[in-house]
């Protein structure tokens, strides 16, 4: 198996724990919701994003990946509400007035307009913590070595299923709701 195989394997069955994880604390359900527009924001804002994260992770490996899950959570927002100005969303707009130390809070806040002490806000940070920690756990499982290459690569994909599943719940929360779909009899070609 290849490096990218590897890598792709990690991040399907990362994603898949997630969706698992989140369907049980009923924050999910049916089908993954998804975009590509809200996908496509990724590769635009994660340099910056895991520039910012790298550096978190031996204090706060949870936070290193848990706020990429509320990235996802203000793009897919954003797309719902205003997707011009979203689409096109600098990083940095989404820190706190403590740049990426308090971002999740600036997004439950000021993006998704919670207040910090509501009964939402805290399950949403209760869900991401509950993902970072489940993420962090997968991690440590790879058994790689630490500051390799491979484990950055690993990093890399967690922080992006991380983002997904931060979309995913913003669009299920906002009444998003994906279901396969089944087409009866033969459609005309």
């Amino acid at each position: 198996m290849d490096n990218t195989e590897y890598l792709d394997n990690f991040e399907l069955g990362l994603l898949d724990k997630l969706v698992r994880l989140c369907r049980s604390y009923g924050k999910l359900d049916g089908v993954l919701p998804s975009s590509e527009d809200i996908d496509s924001r990724w590769p635009a804002l994660a340099p910056e994003y895991l520039a910012d994260a790298v550096e978190q992770v031996r204090d706060y490996p949870t936070v290193s990946v848990a706020w990429a899950a509320y990235m996802g959570m203000a793009i897919a927002n954003g797309w719902d509400s205003d997707w011009s100005r979203t689409a096109s969303m600098e990083y940095k707009e989404l820190y706190g007035p403590r740049g990426f130390d308090d971002m999740d809070e600036h997004i439950i806040a000021d993006i998704l307009g919670m207040p910090l002490s509501s009964d939402n806000a805290r399950n949403i940070e209760d869900m991401a913590r509950r993902c970072g920690e489940l993420t962090v756990d997968l991690i440590r499982h790879e058994e790689v070595e630490p500051q390799s290459p491979m484990a950055y690569h690993i990093f890399v994909r967690a922080c992006r299923a991380m983002y997904r599943i931060g979309a995913a719940m913003e669009l299920e929360r906002l009444g998003y709701k994906m279901q396969p779909m089944g087409f009866p009899g033969n459609l005309p070609s």
